[in-house]
């Protein structure tokens, strides 16, 4: 009995045709996702380039060349006798102070897990892995319950201590450690007589820093976007961070309808640090370590 085939150009025309259909697929499903990123922020950018009255008649992503932008940035900044700037100081002290601190705790728990054995390490593993699974929101009710306990609550305190201790960043922090840090190279510092403390901060922290550059900027965009924990924790307007200063300027312009393009133009200016920051430290960047640590 004769089966019929395809002749090999057929079959091999057909799946290039098929190739090309799935990367074209791919393709829009990428540039739709694209455009959802990116569309809000080009509004933010051209909103804030417009005058209150160019804003509410109408809607365009063109900007304005009738000085709103300057304007708008004067209002900001004159606003309640220039609070915005005691916002911008308070984030960079929450999120620049509070990552620093940490990354270097991070690392030392991290380097802690991977390179020493000890009783219980594979179970404060698991529960550090347990944390990570538990949303920041979730904690921030309990947080202020202790913290309010040893009236601690509405200081900068209340904001910073809760951040100090990220799962995510120490488990991030191990894997760095596994991946970067030879046992080898310990071993040899312990037999020059190096200790413990000197091998992790001339060693371990040298050969972990470009991982734990990905720690850093992971855990500074968390912090300067953190909402609910100073929300719930601060009350003095003059200790809030961007976003609750926002968020409560956002409110008065319920009532007075100028204030939407002081909004805007401040939503601008607290994404332009973040900005400038991804930049700086793109080529410390080690995504391919990172890509691992979620695998592992």
């Amino acid at each position: 009995m004769a089966v019929a085939t395809a002749p090999v150009g057929a079959r091999a025309s057909g799946g290039r045709r098929t190739s090309t259909g799935r990367g074209l697929s791919t393709t829009a499903v990428l540039v739709v996702g694209a455009l959802y990123c990116v569309l809000p922020v080009t509004w933010i950018v051209t909103a804030s380039t417009k005058t209150a009255g160019e804003l509410f008649t109408t809607f365009s992503f063109a900007p304005s060349f009738n000085g709103g932008l300057g304007e708008n940035l004067r209002d900001l900044l004159a606003y309640n006798d220039g609070v915005f700037g005691r916002w911008v100081l308070n984030t960079l002290l929450f999120a620049g102070v509070g990552t620093l601190l940490t990354v270097l705790i991070s690392a030392a728990a991290g380097y802690a897990l991977a390179k020493f054995q000890f009783l219980g390490r594979e179970l404060i593993f698991k529960v550090i892995l347990a944390g990570v699974l538990i949303p920041p929101i979730a904690l921030a009710i309990p947080q202020y319950l202790l913290l309010s306990k040893v009236h601690m609550t509405g200081s900068y305190w209340s904001v910073l201590l809760p951040s100090l201790i990220s799962p995510f960043s120490i488990y991030l922090s191990r894997v760095f450690a596994q991946a970067s840090v030879p046992t080898e190279i310990l071993e040899a510092g312990r037999i020059d007589g190096a200790g413990e403390l000197r091998l992790f901060w001339s060693v371990g922290l040298r050969l972990m820093l470009p991982g734990l550059v990905t720690v850093f900027l992971l855990q500074f965009v968390a912090i300067w976007n953190n909402f609910m924990l100073p929300y719930i924790m601060i009350t003095d307007e003059k200790m809030f961070p961007l976003t609750v200063g926002l968020f409560s300027l956002l409110n008065r312009g319920a009532g007075q309808p100028a204030l939407y393009t002081t909004v805007i133009t401040g939503a601008l200016v607290s994404v332009l640090p973040l900005i400038i920051l991804f930049v700086v430290l793109q080529r410390y960047w080690r995504l391919d370590v990172l890509s691992g640590g979620l695998k592992g």
